[in-house]
């Protein structure tokens, strides 16, 4: 157990180190920017429950303390040396001017609107000014990527209409900064970015890591299970895929490396699996809240037909880690070193606070669901603290009454240390929704996505396949280094109505966008959370890439398939039919990863390997007939493997 908590605390410096892109601060300036960040935090839960202003005040105002706090935060380049607690002088000139813009556009609201397009000098200034400091604010928060693309829509806007015109649209109405994205952020996302934070701090990662660790360390090429499975675990809380990678990445990667896979191999596994943490319920990314907005539908309806993508993502990952550690002859880790199940297990209640907001989303509001769903993350803070130590054992009673007074003094720091934390969050995922809201902005009032719609039909000549193959590329060259909230918005906003109106069912075409908009975080030439797991296990990010690329070949075909049947995606279809396409998608899954890694019993050749992969893809597509000649393939190529084997 001392290794893992070793591991635990390189895997907390490398998380640092991922957070270390802000400034440095201490005593009572840390104190007066924690305030804000809490304050933060609370604004975003009474815009949720209890603003009574018209939502342009309230999404301005959000806006507006966003950008504010990410001057006071966010140093203007990484390669200036840091000072504690120094912000240059005008940093705060540049915060305080994002105050008054966006506070003019709060306290002004309604003379804006009678207003309209007639902007008065002071107006078009203060519009300027607070455009280009949310663009500036988003590329020290999220990178420079996304800003230039954001630049060159708003190039492409002010060759189409007057600088008064894009100023305006942009500003001042509910199309740019504080656009659909937005709306989605303070509604949705910022209240279940703050669950995240809270219930990170109950333990709920190291039980979800310690409980892969107990059930699949032990098992052939078990450090590469356990980061599939712990990196699914810990991405229905965090949602995040880089985020994921260093902090599970921390502790199976060197694992991995030691048990015999290659570098590159061991920070790919973890790359790939923590990207599917994006697409797995009950949270998933933010992006999926964004698409409560452009579908209408409900979350429960999206978490749930997001289920079977997500299983056969994660199912052809971990088939991928088994059959290359049958290959190489790996072995799991000794029982000995792993925690046991038995012990494990008794940190059930840890994941109570997930049941109920899974729970409440059905039955209620989401944000009543996420409010609830916080205080029971707290209260089981309080309760572990009271009654366990920290290996999960319980204390002796007369320890309790020591205990007692510990956790009344420790628990408002942890709740106001996770609303700083989770305000921090909310930070990056709102500046990527503003700017995104600038894209959508210039797309829709321009008219460039019915161009856009114009070429890709012109060039797929209305042929479906060919129109989801441009669509894919288009998602994957936009989302190298763009958030993946930004590129669906993008995508959501111009390829999705593509897809629409060349017959593809509207939930399964925002799905399509949604997934190659993940996928850009593993595909190279710019894959971040495989250039993060590259960093852990010191390897070639271009390799780590191009492994985790391959293994997470099914977010590659899965999109085709319910793009071209949505029974994937429990669509027009029934019972018998979703136990079927489960069963099927799952074995075609076995044989598309068998090909790619090119072992089943022995190695296969080159005519195996394609003959196995094609079985798999047409048992992965719904179909009786082309989930018999599948099966017949697979079942053909195992039989041989079989028999030369013996």
């Amino acid at each position: 157990m001392k290794e893992v908590k070793n591991k635990l605390s390189k895997g907390e410096q490398i998380v640092q180190n991922e957070n270390s892109k802000t400034r440095n601060f201490t005593g009572i300036p840390n104190i007066i920017i924690s305030s804000i960040l809490v304050l933060f935090s609370l604004l975003s839960i009474y815009i949720v429950f209890l603003s009574p202003f018209d939502t342009r005040i309230n999404r301005a105002a959000f806006v507006g303390i966003i950008v504010f706090s990410i001057y006071l935060l966010y140093p203007i380049s990484q390669r200036l040396p840091k000072k504690t607690n120094h912000i240059p002088i005008y940093d705060l000139i540049f915060a305080i001017l994002a105050l008054i813009s966006y506070g003019y556009f709060v306290f002004n609201c309604a003379y804006i609107i009678e207003v309209g397009l007639r902007l008065t000098p002071l107006m078009m200034a203060l519009g300027i000014i607070g455009v280009l400091l949310t663009l500036e604010a988003c590329r020290r928060a999220t990178g420079l990527p996304i800003v230039i693309v954001a630049l060159a829509f708003i190039i492409y806007g002010l060759m189409n209409n007057s600088l008064k015109r894009v100023v305006y649209d942009l500003f001042y109405t509910t199309e740019g900064v504080i656009g659909t994205p937005i709306r989605a952020c303070t509604a949705f996302i910022s209240l279940f970015v703050i669950f995240g934070a809270f219930l990170e701090r109950t333990g709920i990662s190291d039980f979800f890591i310690n409980l892969a660790n107990s059930l699949a360390g032990h098992t052939v090429g078990g450090p590469a299970k356990v980061a599939v499975i712990s990196s699914a675990l810990c991405g229905m809380v965090s949602g995040s895929s880089v985020g994921n990678t260093v902090t599970t990445g921390a502790i199976t990667i060197p694992l991995m490396k030691k048990n015999g896979y290659k570098p590159e191999f061991a920070g790919a596994v973890e790359a790939a699996a923590s990207t599917g943490g994006q697409i797995m319920p009950p949270i998933m990314g933010a992006a999926a809240f964004l698409m409560i907005e452009y579908t209408n539908k409900d979350y429960s309806f999206i978490a749930l037909r997001a289920c079977l993508p997500a299983l056969l993502y994660f199912a052809g990952i971990f088939i991928s880690v088994h059959l290359e550690a049958k290959k190489l002859g790996l072995k799991g880790i000794p029982k000995s070193q792993l925690p046991k199940f038995t012990d494990v297990i008794k940190s059930w209640y840890l994941v109570l606070p997930l049941i109920i907001l899974t729970y409440l989303i059905i039955k209620s509001t989401m944000a009543k669901a996420a409010i609830i769903a916080i205080a029971v993350a707290v209260a089981l803070s309080v309760v572990r603290d009271m009654f366990m130590d920290y290996n999960g054992k319980e204390i002796l009673e007369d320890k309790k009454k020591h205990k007692l007074l510990v956790i009344t003094q420790s628990t408002p720091t942890l709740i106001i240390k996770s609303l700083a934390a989770g305000a921090k969050s909310v930070i990056s995922v709102g500046i990527a929704c503003s700017v995104a809201g600038i894209i959508a902005c210039i797309i829709t009032t321009t008219g460039i996505g019915t161009e856009l719609v114009s070429a890709i039909v012109n060039l797929s000549r209305g042929n479906l396949m060919v129109g989801m193959f441009l669509t894919m590329i288009t998602c994957i060259i936009l989302g190298m280094g763009v958030p993946t909230t930004a590129n669906y918005v993008i995508m959501a906003t111009t390829c999705a109505p593509i897809l629409i109106g060349m017959g593809m069912n509207q939930f399964a075409a925002h799905m399509f966008v949604f997934y190659f908009g993940i996928v850009a975080d593993i595909t190279p030439p710019v894959a971040l959370a495989a250039y993060a797991g590259s960093a852990i296990a010191g390897a070639s990010p271009i390799k780590t890439a191009i492994n985790a690329t391959l293994l997470a070949i099914a977010a590659f075909i899965v999109p085709y398939v319910f793009g071209l049947n949505p029974a994937m995606l429990f669509i027009d279809t029934n019972a018998f039919e979703v136990i079927l396409i489960i069963i099927t998608s799952l074995v075609g899954i076995f044989g598309v990863s068998a090909g790619i890694r090119g072992y089943v019993f022995r190695d296969m050749n080159i005519l195996e390997r394609i003959f196995i992969i094609l079985g798999g893809l047409l048992l992965i597509y719904p179909g009786i007939i082309t989930d018999l000649i599948g099966l017949i393939a697979i079942v053909f190529i195992i039989f041989a493997q079989v028999r030369t084997k013996k």
